[in-house]
């Protein structure tokens, strides 16, 4: 049991410890896509407007844009051996990543209850016990897989994958033999706002795995090529979430009165009765648990990134780090049970608009890291607030916050719509915003300070470097 529990944190993963290869993201990012949530995003391009054709095809185009951005990121992990969000320390400084840390620690807590929400229901018509103890249940099962760590979630990804993918066949053919997909499909009635809805909604699916990809990278032997993980990310994610979203498009069209608001239920219903409705509800809460593992995962090794910059540990005890997972856990499944019977739509809002703050950060980490840094960085220094990094960067945090208030006028949620969603047709684009304005700012300003750069030489060295002493 002590090889397969993980002992690492936020500390560089040694060689000797490195191991798989590059198609364990295909798995891992397959399975971790083909669960519900995935199919009512994509069933939403339908409920607001557009036909199944150009929801399709609006979806399709947002995942491999948002797709490849989260792939860039994943192809970090081998490189450094580092979790995603502690090379933030590169471009913020090691005590100003705190400022899109604390965010992302929101949303996660966020995805997990609403994750929870779902699963819970299944397990509460599984075992006949409730809502509210199939969500604890569920809350249990996912911290005690996410202490077990990093061997455990890519082993959950292979099953999630196999399992739901044969799932998702299956339901695919029960709705093409109830539904018309020639007349479903034809491909009329064009519009750019809703098509642009189509894409927003996936590219935003995908950028919000950015803060947290590289977790699961960063254990692949160092000399994995950079271009076999970013491909096999980028698949095994857009395979997944395009096949889970064009099913709930395509249900949402044929049966719009039965799926929205029941997808769960119309999910089962879909594949049949008796036995065929409990594996359908245990496929459901195994492709949520899943997702919700790496979502606890993400928000632990965050809260420990952004607590370590300020404390100047690196390591963590065993006790420590079940405390820290517990923290997550105890405060998704709080969430989750306040909001099960109320606000969780308003919160899902919410946290669709809390990815209006990652998309400047992804923009920043991804130009540093592969514009201005050139895939180096001081690894030691990352935990040194007296080092090359510095404590806090003022230039990328005004990048960033620019970058943040630069979407605002193009951001339409259920409590904001910005001026110029009107003008556009109600289409949501501030995540294309979000993207460009940081990347061209950061881009223009980081080139000009140039002693935070790491000298060239050997890409060992660099990603090793000397332990040093703890700050205190």
């Amino acid at each position: 049991m002590a090889g397969v529990v993980e002992k690492r944190s936020i500390d560089v993963v040694p060689d000797e410890e490195r191991h798989g290869s590059a198609f364990n993201q295909f798995t891992l990012w397959l399975g971790a896509n083909l669960q519900i949530t995935a199919v009512v995003t994509g069933a939403l391009a339908v409920v607001f407007g557009a036909t199944p054709f150009w929801a399709l095809a609006g979806l399709l185009v947002g995942n491999l844009l948002g797709g490849a951005v989260m792939a860039l990121h994943s192809a970090q992990g081998p490189r450094l051996g580092l979790p995603q969000m502690i090379t933030s320390r590169a471009q913020f400084g090691v005590r100003g990543a705190i400022v899109p840390l604390l965010l992302v620690i929101v949303m996660y807590i966020g995805f997990f209850a609403s994750g929870t929400v779902l699963a819970g229901q299944a397990v509460g018509e599984l075992t006949h016990l409730g809502d509210t103890t199939g969500i604890i249940v569920f809350a249990l099962v996912t911290g005690v897989a996410t202490a077990v760590g990093y061997r455990l979630i890519h082993l959950l990804g292979k099953v999630a994958g196999l399992v739901c993918a044969l799932a998702f066949v299956y339901l695919g053919a029960r709705l093409l033999h109830q539904a018309d997909l020639g007349a479903l499909l034809h491909p009329h009635g064009f519009g750019l706002p809703v098509f642009l809805l189509a894409v927003s909604l996936s590219a935003s699916w995908q950028l919000a795995f950015g803060p947290y990809v590289a977790d699961y990278s960063r254990y692949l032997p160092r000399h994995t090529s950079t271009r076999a993980t970013f491909w096999w990310t980028l698949s095994g994610s857009v395979l997944g979430s395009q096949w889970s979203m064009t099913f709930g498009a395509l249900a949402a069209a044929a049966a719009p009165a039965a799926f929205v608001g029941h997808e769960v239920t119309y999910v089962v219903g879909l594949g049949g009765t008796g036995l065929i409705a409990s594996l359908l509800y245990l496929v459901i809460a195994l492709g949520k648990l899943t997702i919700n593992i790496l979502n606890t995962y993400g928000g632990f090794m965050s809260l420990v990134t952004g607590v370590s910059g300020f404390r100047g540990r690196r390591t963590l005890s065993p006790r420590a780090r079940i405390a820290y997972i517990a923290g997550i856990m105890v405060a998704g499944t709080v969430v989750a049970l306040l909001g099960k019977d109320s606000f969780l739509t308003a919160f899902k809002d919410f946290l669709l608009f809390l990815l209006t703050f990652f998309t400047p950060w992804s923009a920043i980490n991804l130009v540093d890291y592969y514009l201005i840094s050139k895939e180096r960085y001081d690894i030691p220094a990352l935990t040194d607030p007296r080092g090359r990094y510095g404590a806090w960067n003022g230039t990328a945090l005004s990048v960033y916050a620019v970058g943040v208030l630069a979407q605002l006028p193009f951001l339409a949620t259920a409590f904001y719509t910005g001026p110029l969603v009107g003008p556009l047709g109600g289409a949501d684009v501030s995540w294309i915003v979000g993207l460009l304005v940081p990347a061209v700012l950061y881009g223009i300003f980081a080139r000009r300070d140039t002693g935070r750069l790491v000298p060239p030489e050997p890409a060992a060295a660099v990603a090793e470097g000397p332990e040093p002493a703890t700050p205190r």
